[in-house]
């Protein structure tokens, strides 16, 4: 915002203090006239007449003369005192937010990395700058991770890009070569580029907490992605159980869908060669709806299962045939959880493979209703 120049706050308080200091010394020498003026006799009668042949002083007259020039000087120094005291503590006063405008000054500039570290017992400036400073650490660390996802985003779709680059120059190079592989070929890799763009336009609508909300049945949703999946995990010989109560959530329909959906084409995929086993359940704990997703597989280490909610990971290698996905299956039901203000926690299982838990919120109502209101 365009806004004209000012007087600056440190002038205000100054002038602030100073007419304060001399409203109260103005008060204390009126307190002190009044005095004067009831108890001191307008006249006295003096001593020694002689000096005077009316043998009275005037009292009062002669302290107004006196006491006039006197509390004039007193005012004087009071409002050179006012000035330049009020301009020494208001510095000291606004030496912080000083601080706290340099640092909003670098951050504007794109200076994320500065924090302001106000020294000192807690008051309301440094509240201030306690919670600037922590949201200068959360802008930093969400740009540094937007900053990583563009990478990883802008490698992963140049990645189809050039193959089908590569395919066209050999075709070109080579008439005689049967076009059929290379249009089956073509095929595959652009909707693997499909999907990857697709997955892209889901977790950046899930990053849009403006979402519809309403009530959710998990153990729907956890039928339709089920039985979607069904053949997929028939083709590659995994078995899926699926069962559970019903568990009432609140939010967006279709993206509890889609993180339903990738929980379990994530449980079918990263499976065993043969023989595999995924088990999906619902269920309700006090106020929220949990849906638990676990397939068997190799061991995992728990370092390693820390990094599958980041985008583009697949686990130890990275797969590349038809249903492997695009390394962005968890890292979309990570942002779909948090938009969702719920939780989601990843461990290995001892045997090997995943547990992986979704616990969402109930609908309002329904949260009433268990806490017995």
């Amino acid at each position: 915002m365009d806004r004209q120049p000012g007087v600056s706050v440190r002038v205000k308080l100054t002038l602030s203090y100073a007419g304060f200091l001399m409203l109260a010394g103005a008060l204390l020498m009126a307190a002190v006239w009044v005095f004067l003026l009831r108890y001191v006799p307008d006249r006295a009668m003096l001593i020694n007449p002689d000096d005077n042949p009316e043998g009275v002083f005037p009292v009062r007259s002669e302290l107004l003369r006196v006491f006039a020039p006197r509390a004039a000087a007193v005012m004087a120094f009071l409002l050179v005192f006012g000035l330049v005291g009020g301009w020494i503590l208001a510095g000291r006063m606004l030496a912080p937010l000083t601080r706290i405008t340099h640092a909003t000054r670098m951050a504007t500039n794109g200076s994320l990395s500065h924090r302001i570290r106000l020294p000192g017992r807690r008051d309301e400036f440094r509240e201030l700058a306690d919670a600037f400073d922590t949201m200068l650490t959360q802008l930093e660390a969400h740009v540094a991770e937007q900053q990583r996802f563009a990478a990883n985003a802008s490698h992963e779709l140049r990645t189809p890009l050039a193959t089908m680059q590569a395919l066209l120059d050999v075709a070109r190079s080579d008439p005689t070569r049967d076009p059929r592989a290379l249009f089956d070929r073509l095929h595959a890799v652009n909707a693997r580029a499909i999907d990857l763009t697709e997955a892209l336009l889901v977790l950046s609508r899930a990053d849009q907490r403006s979402l519809t909300r309403e009530p959710v049945d998990l153990s729907l949703l956890m039928e339709e992605a089920t039985e979607t999946l069904l053949p997929l995990a028939e083709k590659r010989g995994v078995t899926i159980d699926a069962s559970g109560d019903i568990a009432p959530a609140f939010g967006s329909p279709a993206l509890l869908l889609q993180m339903t959906t990738n929980l379990v084409h994530n449980a079918i995929v990263h499976n065993l060669p043969a023989q595999g086993s995924v088990s999906v359940h619902t269920g309700v704990r006090p106020g929220s709806a949990v849906l638990t997703v676990d397939n068997s597989g190799e061991k995992l280490s728990p370092d390693l299962v820390s990094t599958f909610t980041e985008p583009f990971q697949r686990g130890t290698e990275r797969i590349h045939d038809d249903h492997a996905g695009v390394g962005l299956g968890l890292a979309i039901v990570k942002r779909i959880v948090q938009v969702h203000d719920g939780s989601l926690t990843i461990s290995p299982r001892p045997a090997g493979g995943l547990r992986i838990v979704v616990q969402l919120p109930a609908p309002p109502s329904h949260s009433a209703k268990s806490s017995g209101i």
